[in-house]
């Protein structure tokens, strides 16, 4: 396999020798993916990103874990491996872990869907690096200098796997400026690319993702399961969908029947993509789109007295720090009230997050209280999370969170 670019960096990693305090050696040893440099008491001085980082016990002496030091992270050391068997991090130990991520996604792949996930950073075993899959073409972003040394390695492994015939490179902005590399954010580093808006099906229902210019890879792959869900109930349904970017649960209401489906997102240029993705597919009710601030515009849908069957409240994450965590659930207590005022008799609201920082029994906790207090009986039919390609590793790893509430007036 040959690439059309250069990718290896101008040096080989290093091997190097790490001991960490009680706090770090506790999270090797239970399998967390993160040391962080506070936790680190001895490593050579030399190092530099992608460097390997063997990490030896305090006391015995002896190996506990290998992961890849990143010198521009605080969290220093990103894991590979945790446990005392002798192990050699080469194309096998890759090529073992990639073959196992496919393997957790089998179930998936028997249906009619033909984009996934492959790689999901830590949770997958390869911190802060993901591999999107659609239809033939495989989306792979890093987020950190740690795998520049590793690419050429790993991506053969990527192509086999996933039968990719072509292969987009995508860099977090921190990397578009490392000096350590030649690559560009959004190149095609195997196959060729005729168009940047590739196609692919999800449960039978098409759509595209621009795999240059999209958010992240392209699309948000980890709503699969709920927007299939929202999509059967929404049949001969009136579906409001906030926030509602590329469409998503927008086309899937629509392919399944809904008579009138409004997509309400703050760029017009995501509802246009969203208009195209609903033309993919066969269906006979509206599609109507508003854009503008969604707080303001749900404000404006209550005053005017429009309700619809079936509501979704999927915001973008609302706490990327911990001094967020407040703003946030009060955030989430004010989309939980505006959508029972949207959602009508015997309605559907569905509330979702996707800030890791706010936990799941908590965003449950918010809207059950709000929900309580507008006096509206109701019933929590779903609680759901991550789809089957966005597996859970670690705490940290979990994000994803909606909860289905249905009215019984």
């Amino acid at each position: 396999m040959s690439f059309s670019t250069q990718i290896t960096p101008h040096y080989n990693p290093k091997r190097l020798a790490v001991k960490l305090n009680a706090k770090g050696e506790q999270f090797v040893v239970h399998g967390h993916p993160w040391v962080f440099s506070n936790n680190i008491t001895k490593i050579n001085d030399d190092a530099i990103s992608g460097d390997l980082a063997i990490i030896f016990s305090k006391n015995k002496n002896r190996v506990i874990g290998l992961g890849l030091y990143d010198a521009n992270s605080p969290i220093r050391i990103k894991m590979l491996y945790s446990g005392t068997e002798r192990v050699e991090i080469n194309a096998a130990f890759f090529q073992n872990k990639i073959k196992e991520a496919f393997n957790k996604r089998s179930l998936l792949l028997k249906t009619n869907t033909n984009s996934y996930r492959l790689l999901f950073g830590e949770n997958d075993g390869f911190p802060g690096l993901i591999a999107d899959v659609y239809a033939s073409v495989l989306v792979i972003k890093i987020y950190s200098e740690i795998w520049l040394p590793y690419l050429e390695t790993i991506i053969p492994s990527l192509q086999r796997t996933s039968k990719a015939e072509t292969i987009v490179m995508r860099l977090s902005r921190g990397l578009e400026k490392s000096k350590l590399h030649q690559l560009k954010n959004g190149e095609v580093v195997y196959g060729t690319l005729e168009n940047e808006v590739v196609e692919f099906v999800e449960h039978g229902v098409k759509f595209s993702a621009n795999v240059i210019k999209g958010h992240k890879t392209g699309y948000f792959l980890d709503h699969r399961a709920n927007r299939k869900q929202v999509g059967e109930w929404s049949k001969g349904k009136t579906v409001l969908d906030v926030f509602s970017y590329a469409g998503g649960f927008s086309v899937h209401a629509l392919a399944n029947g809904a008579t009138e489906v409004t997509s309400l997102d703050i760029s017009k240029q995501a509802l246009d993509i969203a208009v195209q993705n609903g033309k993919l597919n066969s269906y006979s009710g509206t599609h109507k789109t508003i854009a503008g601030d969604a707080f303001k515009e749900l404000k404006k849908l209550i005053k005017n007295k429009i309700t619809f069957d079936v509501v979704v409240i999927d915001p973008p994450s609302f706490a990327k720090q911990a001094s967020e965590i407040d703003l946030a659930k009060k955030k989430y207590a004010q989309l939980a009230e505006l959508g029972v005022k949207l959602t009508s008799k015997k309605g559907l609201l569905v509330l979702a997050s996707c800030s890791s920082r706010v936990e799941a029994q908590s965003f449950f906790d918010i809207n059950n209280q709000v929900l309580l207090s507008m006096q509206r009986p109701f019933k929590l039919k779903l609680k759901t999370q991550h789809d089957i390609d966005h597996p859970v590793g670690f705490p940290e790893g979990a994000y994803l969170k909606s909860g289905y509430y249905r009215f019984e007036d």
